[in-house]
Formats: structure tokens, C-alpha cells, sequence
């Protein structure tokens, strides 16, 4: 589906009926990489309706010349949060890039964010950050090198993976979009108050991309923060451990239904 969202054509997907989940997915890759992680945590949970936008310069939604700053691309996806919901609050759930906007929604609309999960989240001031490390060798190496770095669980099943939901994105990628975009990445800081509503945060302690030390600090920023700092795990954790990943989020959502 396509929807307009000022000059910007937004691509999505969506599954199922009920209250908005909104998934936003990282640099570089489309809806589809989110999509294959975060569905079948939500799929089977009822009253769950799950939209998964193509971001700016990914996929198959455009990023028009005044889309210049990652400010501009926050913009774009509140007004398109905004149209899709018709106004009402939503649950919004963030891998990587995707983690960094949705931390910036919440503090926007805090009343239209119902909850918020910030998964392996690219943050302003990364430090500590580990050298890639490889857990689990399958037979021989395997993969490009894209995936090699990516991947800290190198097995069949997490190559066909990514050679399924995270390769065929790349030749959709406006690369010249998001060079403009990126020479102004980091956010207009927004001096809200803490965000109050059930927040989860989950890294990937072998995340080579953005660390787990930034992420641990969001901790102090959220009154109702779970944190969730997880083995064996790099930037790819929502592939390499997908049943905790969805434990995690059914606890989260148990925190919203409470919090109701």
C-alpha cells in the first residue's frame, strides 16, 4: 500500500486488525527485514493491527529533495503515523535507525505513543562498542561480507535469512537520499519530559554496529523501562534470537494491557 505523506510517497504493509503496532526498520534495508523479525512475535496476538513502512530512500517509498536531515525524515513519519491511525495512539516498536526515530516520536507525541521498544537502537554518542565476533561458525565460511559482518551466528539458517529478508533490499536503496540525509543524522535534541508509558530496550552484546553501553543509559531515561543486554546477540538480534526477542515483547505487551 502507498500513502502521501506531503511530497513523499510511504510504502507499507499490514497485517490484522486492532490497535496499531507500528515497526520501523534500520538503515539500508526495507520493511521486509522487520517484517521477518517482529511478525511472528505479533502474529497469533489478538486485537493487533501491524504496519511496516518502507523508511524514506528504502524500499519502495521515495525521499524527495526536501528531505534533507534526519529532522525532515522524523517529520515525514509522524504525519505518516498520524494517517495511518487516524489520530489515535499506537504502540511503536524500533530496530536500529528505526530505534533512534522512534525514541524521537515517543518524546514528540508522548499521548499518541502508547508504548515504545527500542531494539539494538542507534543512539547519538555510541561508546564501547566491541570488535565482531563470531559465536557460531557453520561449515566453512560462508556468506558475503556483508552478512559475515552483520551476523555474529553464522549458520545456514541465518544466511538464508539475510539472503531473504536483508539482501534484496540493498539495490532498493536511494544511496544518494540518504548520503544528504545522513550529513545531518542526529536529531534536534527534545527536551520533553520522560517519556512515562511501558518502554522495552534490548541489545545485542556482541553488537559490533552500535554497542550495548549507550543502550543500557536509556535506562535512567525511562520511569518504566525494561532493558534486556543479550548474549550471543549482535546487530542482526533480532534473527539470532528470536524466541527471547518475542518473550521480551509478550512481557511488553502485558505491561500495556496492564497499563490501560
Amino acid at each position: 500500500m502507498e500513502i502521501g505523506v506531503g511530497p513523499t510517497e510511504v510504502h507499507y504493509v499490514e497485517h490484522g486488525t486492532g490497535r496499531t503496532v507500528l515497526v520501523l526498520h534500520g538503515a539500508g534495508v526495507d520493511h521486509r527485514e522487520a517484517e521477518a523479525c517482529f511478525e511472528p512475535a505479533f502474529d497469533g496476538v489478538a486485537g493487533l493491527r501491524r504496519i511496516y513502512p518502507d523508511l524514506p530512500g528504502m524500499g519502495r517509498t521515495s525521499a524527495p529533495e526536501t528531505l534533507r536531515s534526519a529532522d525532515d525524515v522524523l517529520d515525514t513519519l509522524l504525519d505518516f503515523a498520524d494517517e495511518v491511525t487516524g489520530g489515535t495512539a499506537y504502540l511503536l516498536v524500533g530496530h536500529s535507525a528505526g530505534a533512534y526515530y522512534a525514541q524521537a516520536m515517543a518524546a514528540r507525541r508522548p499521548a499518541r505513543v502508547a508504548a515504545l521498544a527500542l531494539v539494538c537502537p542507534l543512539l547519538p554518542g555510541l561508546r564501547d562498542i566491541p570488535e565482531h565476533r563470531v559465536v557460531v561458525a557453520g561449515p566453512g565460511e560462508i556468506g558475503d561480507e556483508v552478512f559475515r559482518s552483520y551476523f555474529v551466528i553464522h549458520t545456514p539458517e541465518m544466511l538464508e535469512r539475510y539472503e531473504r529478508h536483508v539482501a534484496p533490499s540493498a539495490a532498493l536503496v536511494d544511496q544518494a537520499a540518504l548520503e544528504r540525509i545522513g550529513e545531518r543524522w542526529e536529531l534536534t535534541p527534545d527536551h520533553a519530559p520522560a517519556y512515562a508509558s511501558p518502554t522495552l530496550v534490548v541489545a545485542g552484546r556482541l553488537d559490533s554496529t552500535v554497542g550495548y553501553a549507550t543502550a543500557c543509559d536509556l535506562v535512567d531515561q525511562y520511569p518504566h523501562a525494561s532493558l534486556a543486554v543479550v548474549d550471543d546477540a549482535g546487530h542482526a538480534l533480532p534473527h539470532e534470537q528470536p524466541d527471547l526477542l518475542r518473550a521480551l515483547l509478550a512481557e511488553w505487551l502485558a505491561r500495556v494491557e496492564r497499563s490501560n
